[in-house]
C-alpha cells in the first residue's frame, strides 16, 4: 500500500495505549514508532512521526494545551485527537492550534484506520458536523440580523430546559441523571441537541449561556 506511516501515540492508559499500538501495527502500511503518557515530545522529536494520536482525556493536564505544545515542536507530525465524545470538545480552539483530525474512543478500527490514513495524506477529518443541522443554520442567519430572535425562535424541550440549568449549577451528566432519574446516555443525548440548537461545543459555553440568556 506504499510507504508506512509512522505513529506516536500520547495516552496514558497502559492498557489503551498498548491495544492501539498492537491492533495498528498488524496492518502493512502503519508503524507505531513511539508511544508516550504525558505529552512530553523529547521523545517525539527522536522519532518525528507522521501522525500523532493524542488522548483528550490526559489526566496530567489541559489537553488543549498538550496539542499546542506537539504542534508547536513537531509541527510536521499531523495530530489527530481522541475522546469517546469529541463534539463536546471546543473544536475551533483545537484546529486552530493545528489538529488535523477527530476520532471517537468507541469508533470502529476501520474508521480509525481511515483517519489516519486520510489525516496523513494532509486531509482533515471532522466530527459529525453541527453546523450542517437545520436548527444551526436558521440560527447563525438569524444572529447576523437579530440576535435576541435566536432566543425567541430556538426553542429547547422542558427536559432540554432541566439540563441546561443543571449544567449551569455545574452538574457531572451522571449527576443530572441521578437528580432526574434517567440514563446517562439520555442526559448525553440531551446535552448534543443542545449543542446542536444553540451551535455550541462545551459544556462550559451551555453554563455561560444559562447564566447570561436564561433558559429560552
Amino acid at each position: 500500500m506504499g510507504s508506512v506511516i509512522s505513529i506516536a501515540l500520547i495516552e496514558d492508559n497502559r492498557l489503551v495505549r498498548e491495544g492501539i499500538a498492537a491492533l495498528l501495527n498488524q496492518l502493512p502500511d502503519l508503524r507505531v514508532v513511539a508511544r508516550e503518557s504525558t505529552g512530553d515530545t523529547s521523545l517525539l522529536r527522536q522519532v518525528n512521526p507522521q501522525v500523532i494520536l493524542l488522548d483528550l482525556g490526559l489526566r496530567n493536564g489541559d489537553s488543549l494545551s498538550v496539542a499546542a505544545m506537539v504542534k508547536k515542536e513537531l509541527p510536521a507530525s499531523k495530530l489527530i485527537v481522541m475522546d469517546l465524545l469529541p463534539a463536546h470538545e471546543d473544536i475551533a480552539a483545537f484546529i486552530q492550534v493545528g489538529v488535523s483530525g477527530f476520532i471517537s474512543k468507541d469508533a470502529t478500527l476501520e474508521d480509525l484506520v481511515g483517519t489516519i490514513r486520510l489525516v496523513a495524506k494532509g486531509g482533515q477529518v471532522l466530527p459529525p458536523p453541527t453546523e450542517g443541522s437545520l436548527y444551526s443554520r436558521i440560527a447563525k442567519a438569524a444572529v447576523v440580523n437579530d440576535p435576541s430572535e435566536v432566543l425567541e425562535s430556538v426553542r429547547m424541550t422542558t427536559r432540554e430546559r432541566e439540563v441546561i440549568d443543571l449544567i449551569a449549577e455545574g452538574l457531572s451528566n451522571k449527576e443530572i441523571a441521578e437528580r432526574l432519574h434517567i440514563a446517562t446516555d439520555t442526559v448525553k443525548s440531551h446535552v448534543r441537541n443542545i449543542m446542536e440548537k444553540l451551535t455550541l461545543h462545551t459544556r462550559l459555553q451551555i453554563s455561560a449561556y444559562a447564566h447570561r440568556e436564561g433558559t429560552p
